[in-house]
């Protein structure tokens, strides 16, 4: 190792600012340094990396939102992009689905991931939660501990502690051999995530802290907090730090040790029917800070797990993690990756290797979807109801072993006698359309609704979906889904219901390849249903996007793999659809549409993706009259008159 640089000078002769000082860091990386025994520390002003100087410039990237064949395409844009330090969050509620059986294998492969970004020359930082926001559900807490009435997440609560013990003892089992120490990447661990702006409990990060400690964690630990937090999100022990990205400019405030920003927001993350969030990338690393990049590549809320957000109102994200990062969605370059590489090829003072080329895309054309089948013709054959006389909320249902439901859609079904005012009494999580027999009759969420007077018995079917849980702030606790309480027509409460989890987990998807009532498209329709097609793939498959025109709302599965949500009030119009889940040949497309429509028709429909990428759909729905022609030719929606 040799000594600390030199003050460096550019191009033109002046010297450079302390933000900019060069650091040759050819010799630390994971593979190349050997005889470790001092790991990363904060020593006064500094961080020191087995003694010497070394500025973290980190970026995070997410192993479960990235398929894992495109993890070493990631990585290496980051290392050619001039980062040394990836970081990424363990989600408990993908790893531990179920209480006690655990789940790390295909992209859940947490020990692959750490072992790759070794061999691409990348250190680690782990934040391994247990809660880890993220804009992922329930910020990364598996939905079953809801079960327990009395459950108080992210505290010293027996009940949730026990349940983190139990993770713990097998997580860090996987983690500790790939530390720093023992020769791994990993240079430090988070202790919990952003716990100043909770703080529910003063004993709760001591605890944490210990809980990896007594499992064999040996290297640098931290904490993240803004600046609001930074007082209650301290623990003894961790390495006290900032994480603010405030009104365009980035405010680094008094910290213990080393100046770190663990979260330097690239951009932001979009919410159902507000803006797509954009920001620049100017800001980045003027202040000789050590920085994370959060994110450098976001990638995929692929399924049911996007977060939601619950201030003023409740507000569901979506499917796409894009996050205005450095790379796209996608795995593409943005002008922020270029203006970084400039940055950093000055502060490291030698030349980067040059960025791998970006992966091919392709327009498939027209996707016909020519077979259809109601949900109501396929429910009773396919799934077995729970007889309940109050209504049960998802997460308790007795279904998955005794875990409950976690995601998708539970419908309730009871017999009313007559007509009159529904209301949900803040009993409906998060939206339900309500259907009289067959009939689509509104939407009922916080508010009243009318039912028409009906003569006779009916059937009321409210068809409930969890948009997402909450990820961030006070409102963990209340997360619960589908009816969490009594829901009351007129003044008298709904009883005696059937009630079916529709989770729509691939033995569900696999049981209606042998429901027998799939038809063509009729020219009228009723009710949420689903449709398939196949999509012809010729040579190797190649990334691409699926724009659902006309479409109202819903979930798209390609070879039984769950894309996520569609929903046209956007900002989102596309689904990325990785090469990784196509083959050459037949590739099944399933699209579950969860909004009724009253007349449908057949035809084409351009499909447009970000970058010039296509991929049409040739049949689509929307509520409104759709005039369309069968076979070869265009589309376009036509308002009802």
């Amino acid at each position: 190792m040799g000594p600390r640089p030199a003050p460096a000078k550019d191009g033109e002769g002046a010297p450079l600012s302390p933000a900019l000082l060069r650091f040759n860091w050819s010799s630390l990386v994971p593979l190349q340094l050997r005889g470790r025994t001092l790991g990363l520390q904060a020593e006064d002003s500094e961080f020191r990396l087995e003694g010497m100087p070394f500025r973290i410039f980190g970026g995070s990237m997410h192993y479960f939102r990235v398929p894992k064949e495109y993890w070493r395409d990631r990585m290496v844009k980051m290392k050619t992009c001039g980062l040394n330090t990836l970081t990424t969050y363990v989600p408990w509620n993908l790893h531990e689905a179920a209480n006690g059986k655990f789940d790390f294998s295909g992209n859940l492969d947490l020990e692959a991931f750490l072992t790759l970004a070794a061999e691409v020359g990348l250190w680690v930082i782990l934040r391994p939660g247990p809660y880890i926001c993220s804009e992922w559900d329930l910020g990364g807490l598996p939905s079953w501990l809801l079960q327990d009435p009395e459950m108080q997440l992210r505290t010293t609560y027996k009940g949730f502690t026990e349940a983190v013990d139990a993770y713990f003892d097998h997580l860090m089992t996987r983690v500790v051999p790939l530390q720093y120490k023992k020769g791994g990447p990993i240079i430090a661990v988070q202790v919990e995530n952003e716990y100043g702006s909770y703080a529910k409990d003063p004993q709760y990060l001591t605890y944490i802290k210990m809980a990896l400690l007594d499992r064999g964690i040996v290297e640098l630990l931290m904490t993240s907090d803004n600046r609001d937090g930074l007082s209650s999100g301290y623990v003894e022990g961790g390495m006290w730090h900032c994480s603010a990205f405030q009104g365009g400019k980035l405010k680094l405030l008094s910290c213990q040790g080393p100046k770190m920003v663990m979260e330097y927001w690239t951009g932001w993350f979009d919410s159902w029917g507000g803006p797509h969030n954009i920001f620049d990338a100017d800001e980045v690393l003027k202040t000789g800070a050590s920085i994370n990049l959060y994110m450098f590549h976001g990638g995929t809320n692929f399924g049911f797990m996007n977060g939601a957000l619950d201030s003023d109102e409740y507000k569901p994200d979506v499917t796409s993690y894009d996050y205005d990062a450095v790379l796209t969605e996608a795995g593409d370059y943005t002008s922020k990756f270029f203006k970084l590489r400039q940055l950093f090829t000055k502060i490291i003072g030698q030349p980067l290797p040059p960025p791998p080329m970006i992966t091919a895309k392709a327009s498939y054309g027209a996707v016909l979807l020519p077979q259809y089948v109601s949900l109501w013709e396929v429910l009773p054959s396919i799934v077995e109801p729970i007889k309940s006389e109050f209504p049960v909320n998802m997460e308790n249902l007795p279904v998955n072993d005794g875990n409950g439901q976690a995601y998708g859609y539970t419908l309730y079904e009871t017999v009313i006698s007559g007509g009159g005012q529904l209301h949900s009494r803040d009993h409906v999580r998060d939206r339900a359309q309500v259907f009289v027999n067959t009939v689509f009759v509104g939407f009922l969420d916080y508010n009243t609704m009318p039912i028409h007077s009906l003569q006779g018995f009916r059937q009321l079917r409210l068809l409930v979906e969890n948009c997402g849980r909450v990820n961030y702030g006070l409102m963990l606790n209340e997360q619960r889904k589908g009816l969490i309480g009594d829901v009351f027509l007129n003044k008298t409460p709904l009883r005696n219901f059937k009630i079916y989890s529709l989770e729509m987990k691939p033995g569900f998807m696999e049981s209606l390849r042998g429901v027998t009532a799939w038809s063509t498209i009729p020219d009228y329709a009723v009710g949420p249903a689903f449709f398939r097609g196949n999509l012809q793939v010729q040579y190797l498959p190649r990334d691409t996007f699926l724009k659902l025109e006309g479409w109202e709302k819903g979930v798209v599965f390609v070879n039984g793999e769950n894309l996520g949500r569609y929903w046209k009030i956007g900002p989102q119009e596309t689904l990325y659809l990785p090469a990784t889940w196509l083959h050459p040949g037949n590739n099944e497309v399933r699209v579950l549409q969860f909004l009724c429509f009253s007349s449908i028709s057949r035809g084409p429909s351009s499909v447009q993706s970000p970058g010039g990428i296509v991929l049409t759909c040739l049949f689509f729905i929307h509520l409104t009259h759709i005039e369309v022609r069968s076979g070869p030719g265009s589309c376009r929606g036509e308002p009802a008159e």
